[in-house]
């Protein structure tokens, strides 16, 4: 495990773009990241083709995208990481969804003995997706909170810390998010 002067060194480096600390920085929270991408998974369509591995990895070349790495400290960098590895998931989703809208359209014979395959957890992970688009319309920071919590699963106290904000703060937050969510939610 790394010792948190040692991820905020990395950290430093890697806003300034250099790219070997990136890798660095990847190799000591890979657990993390692990972790994070399988609760991730775990809320995801068992027909979606990606594991936790691959997820991460995904995550990794998303952020190498950046122009520049914004994050400061290790929940912060976890944050962001979340927030990629929901994009993964999201763009997968997307795909999916086109081709089974067509995308990759083929004439077959209409067989009417068969049902139609309804709306799956795709439709589910772009609904949530949605729901989260609209909550940033409306408060971004709790859009933030909900990614820290549910998607890396980071605790109220590194999210308090990661934001700038107390603690009492991210728990309402969190109600309120939970709140819009189920609502949202509801509603579809």
């Amino acid at each position: 495990m790394a010792e948190p002067g040692e991820i905020t060194t990395l950290l430093a480096a890697a806003r300034r773009g250099e790219r070997p600390a990136l890798d660095a920085l990847f190799e000591q929270l890979y657990p993390e990241l692990r972790r994070i991408a399988r609760a991730r998974m775990r809320h995801t369509d068992q027909r979606i083709v990606l594991d936790t591995t691959s997820l991460v990895h995904e995550c990794y070349l998303r952020l190498l995208g950046l122009d520049r790495l914004a994050a400061t400290d290790r929940a912060h960098f976890l944050a962001y990481a979340s927030r990629a590895m929901r994009s993964v998931v999201v763009d997968i989703a997307r795909e999916q969804q086109a081709l089974r809208r067509g995308g990759d359209l083929r004439f077959v014979t209409l067989d009417t003995g068969r049902g139609f395959p309804g709306g799956g957890a795709d439709d589910e992970v772009l609904r949530v997706h949605e729901a989260l688009e609209e909550l940033a319309g409306l408060d971004e920071r709790l859009v933030r909170v909900v990614e820290m919590r549910w998607f890396a699963g980071l605790s109220h106290a590194e999210i308090a810390e990661a934001l700038g904000v107390g603690l009492r703060t991210v728990e309402r937050d969190w109600e309120r998010a939970r709140s819009f969510l189920y609502d949202a939610l509801k509603a579809a």
